[in-house]
């Protein structure tokens, strides 16, 4: 069942979701997992990594669905930002805002930007100029799904006493993280540089039927226990920038060398 969290504490829940047997336990890791599904080629896109950033290649006019598995045993709220625009309300995304709650184990895909309680239009690769973000004058962040994670807190245990516990490493870790980020910056900005303009953006497709219904949910921390970016683009532009493998593009016209072993005949010409 999909859900979503608004401003207010009012939760949207997905109808129709898939709910697995528990996998053994993980510790620390990730409670959601994000995955692009191209629906019409009806399968998973690889994802690719080029540093700390993930990327997948899309394929123009193919509508697509964004997978979510919550692989904790406690529920979630997911905020999901395409373009950098809030996929249920429309509003350039911020952690604080409106998402989907999944269950335990629970997997979903959601397929559109959310129009009512019944309805999305779907998520298409479209020409940037073509994008959502590009026809309602927000084509800043084209070409990146992402995901802020919260936990539920609790409602039934008291929140613990005493004093805050010391973090004496903390400036250590903060600036171990700002020279990663710092380095991991210049690394994207070289690539960048060296790189085609995107070629892809999500579309405001079709309608299609996806019901959720109101739930509450009360946030454990202000603070995201999760992000995740995905960026996408063209294959093309992804062997341009090194990200992918170079090879043949599938179900195009591309020119071969040696395309056959012998010359053959010419057709013949008609007589008058």
């Amino acid at each position: 069942m999909k859900r979503l969290i608004l401003p207010l504490l009012a939760v949207l829940m997905l109808c129709g979701f898939t709910r697995v047997a528990p996998p053994p336990p993980r510790g620390d890791a990730d409670p959601v997992s994000l995955e692009i599904l191209d629906r019409d080629a009806g399968q998973l896109l690889d994802q690719y990594y080029q540093g700390r950033q993930r990327w997948v290649a899309g394929q123009q006019g193919h509508r697509y669905s964004v997978r979510l598995r919550n692989d904790s045993d406690r529920r979630v709220l997911v905020v999901l930002s395409v373009d950098g625009l809030n996929a249920i309300t429309g509003e350039v995304a911020g952690p604080a805002q409106t998402g989907y709650v999944l269950d335990p184990w629970q997997t979903a895909d959601i397929s559109g930007w959310r129009k009512s309680s019944r309805e999305v239009a779907q998520f298409v690769f479209t020409d940037p100029g073509r994008s959502y973000a590009a026809r309602t004058g927000r084509a800043d962040n084209i070409g990146v799904i992402g995901i802020a994670v919260f936990n539920e807190a609790s409602r039934y245990l008291p929140e613990p006493a005493g004093p805050p516990i010391a973090r004496p490493q903390r400036p250590a870790l903060r600036r171990q993280i700002q020279g990663e980020a710092a380095a991991a910056a210049d690394m994207a900005s070289t690539a960048e540089r060296a790189a085609p303009a995107p070629q892809l953006g999500t579309g405001h497709g079709r309608r299609e039927v996806s019901p959720v219904d109101n739930t509450r949910f009360d946030r454990a921390s202000s603070v995201p226990a999760q992000r995740v970016d995905v960026r996408y683009d063209s294959a093309r532009n992804l062997i341009a920038r090194g990200i992918m493998p170079a090879r043949l593009p599938r179900g195009e016209d591309a020119p071969q060398a040696f395309p056959n072993t012998y010359v053959p005949d010419p057709p013949m010409r008609g007589r008058r």
